[in-house]
C-alpha cells in the first residue's frame, strides 16, 4: 500500500493504522498539522506517494479545522483519500460528507477493518479519479523559512548551516534562496561568487520554467544548490512578492528540501514565502529587543492564521552573562524554545571564512546544537520494528 499520512495523538491508533498500512506510515500530532494540503504533503516528503489522509478528530473538540482541511484536499488533490477518525459518526456524517471526506473510521476499530477501510476508501478514489477528475501532481519539496522580526540575530548563519546539513543528506536535492531582497548576504556566507541571481531569476527563462530556473542557481561545493541575492539594493526594487511565488513553486516541484532565508519582519515577500511553507524557523537572540520583537511577530502571525502551524522557535548567541535565561524567554512568547544555539567564537570565525559550521561537522556543542536543529527536518517515518516519532511531534507547538 502507497504511503498514508496520520493525525493523532494517539500512539495505540498509530499501531494499528501502522500494521494495516505496512511500514509507509507518516504519524504527526493535530497540532502539527498545517492549515494547507500542500504544507501537510511537503511535510511527509520521503515515504512515497501519499493516497490517504486520516484525521483524527476523536472527543469533544471541534472539527471545523479537519473538515477544512478534507475540502481542500477535495479542490486540490482529489486522488488523495481523507480518512476522518471520529467517535461521533452521526453527529459528523453529513458535514464530513459535504467536504470530501471518504469515509469514517471509529477509533476503536481492529486491524483487520482499518487495512480494508484504507484500501475501500483509495480505491474509490481512484475510480473516481479515472472517471474524470484531474489529478494534481503533488507538491515533493519542503520548505523551511527562516525569519526574525530584528536584524543581527543570526539567522542568516542559521539558514545557511541548515541549508548546508540537508544538502550533505540530499546534496542535489537541497536549495537555498536568499530572500533578504535588498541586503541578503548568503553568497557571502557560503564563500560563492554568484553569476546570477535572483534580480535575473524574474527576467526571461527563470519565471517560465524550472528547467530555466534552475540555470541560475549557483553551485555550492557540498552540492547545495544557491539562488543568491541581488548584486545591489537597486535591484531588489524590481522583484515582486508575485515573482517570490512563482519561483518558489517552481523550486518545491524540482527539490526536496527548499531553505527560505528572509529579511527580518514580515515584508510581502516574506508573506510570500509563508504561502508555501511547512516550517518556520522563528529566530530570536537573547536581548529584551529581539525577545519583545518574537512576541509580536508570533502574535501577528496568529492574528492572520498564516501558515504553517509548525513553528520551530531558535534562540540565538546563547550565553549567562547577558541577563536574560531561557525561561525569561519562553514566559515573554508563552511557549517553549525548541533550540539554544550557544554564543560561540567558532561561529563569527566560519562566517567570515564563508564556511558554514556543518560543512566540517565538528564535535563542539554549537556544531551538536545545529546538527540537531537539521535533524528535525529529516523525513521521519513508522517503521515496522516500531513507531518512530521526531521531538517535534511531541513537543513543538502551533
Amino acid at each position: 500500500m502507497s504511503s498514508v499520512i496520520l493525525a493523532s495523538a494517539s500512539t495505540d491508533l498509530a499501531r494499528r493504522v501502522r500494521l494495516a498500512s505496512g511500514d509507509n506510515l507518516f504519524v504527526l500530532a493535530p497540532e502539527q498539522v498545517p492549515t494547507g494540503p500542500a504544507q501537510l504533503l511537503g511535510l511527509s516528503n520521503g515515504t512515497g506517494p501519499v493516497q490517504a489522509v486520516m484525521l483524527d478528530v476523536t472527543g469533544e473538540g471541534s472539527p471545523d479545522g479537519s473538515l477544512g482541511l478534507a475540502e481542500r484536499f477535495q479542490e486540490q488533490f482529489p486522488h488523495i483519500a481523507v480518512l476522518l477518525v471520529t467517535d461521533r459518526p452521526n453527529e459528523l456524517g453529513l458535514s464530513a460528507l459535504r467536504a470530501g471526506v471518504r469515509d469514517l473510521v471509529e477509533p476503536g476499530l481492529p486491524i483487520d477493518e482499518i487495512r480494508w477501510v484504507l484500501l475501500r476508501a483509495i480505491e474509490a478514489n481512484s475510480a473516481a479519479t479515472a472517471d474524470g477528475q484531474k489529478a494534481t501532481p503533488e507538491a515533493s519539496g519542503r520548505v523551511i523559512t527562516v525569519a526574525s522580526p530584528k536584524g543581527g540575530v543570526g539567522k542568516t548563519t542559521l539558514a545557511t548551516n541548515l541549508a548546508v546539513g540537508l544538502a550533505q543528506e540530499s546534496p542535489n536535492g537541497t536549495v537555498l534562496v536568499d530572500l533578504d531582497i535588498q541586503f541578503g548576504d548568503v553568497a557571502a556566507a557560503l564563500d560563492l561568487d554568484p553569476e546570477y541571481t535572483l534580480a535575473d531569476a524574474v527576467h526571461g527563462a527563470g519565471l517560465r520554467d524550472v528547467t530555466g530556473l534552475k540555470t541560475l542557481l549557483t553551485k555550492h561545493r557540498t552540492g547545495l544548490h544557491v539562488l543568491c541575492g541581488v548584486k545591489s539594493p537597486v535591484e531588489g526594487d524590481e522583484i515582486t512578492a508575485e515573482h517570490v511565488n512563482t519561483i518558489l513553486g517552481l523550486l518545491i516541484s524540482e527539490f526536496r528540501y527548499v531553505v527560505i532565508d528572509t529579511a527580518p519582519g514580515m515584508g510581502p515577500h516574506t508573506l510570500a514565502a509563508l504561502d508555501h511553507t511547512t516550517d518556520l524557523v522563528l529566530t530570536a537572540s537573547l536581548d529584551v529587543p529581539s525577545v519583545r520583537g518574537l512576541r509580536k511577530e508570533m502574535e501577528l502571525l496568529d492574528e492572520l492564521e498564516l501558515p504553517p502551524a509548525t513553528r520551530h522557535v531558535a534562540v540565538n548567541m546563547v550565553d549567562r552573562g547577558g541577563g536574560l535565561s531561557l525561561a525569561d524567554v519562553e514566559a515573554t512568547i508563552g511557549r517553549k524554545v525548541d533550540f539554544a544555539i550557544p554564543r560561540s567564537s567558532k561561529v563569527m570565525a566560519s562566517t567570515n571564512r564563508g564556511r558554514p559550521i556543518l560543512e566540517d561537522r565538528g564535535r563542539d556543542k554549537v556544531s551538536k546544537d545545529l546538527e540537531q536543529l537539521v535533524s528535525r527536518f529529516r523525513p521521519t517515518t513508522v517503521r515496522k520494528s516500531g513507531l518512530s516519532w521526531s521531538s517535534r511531534h511531541r513537543g513543538a507547538a502551533s
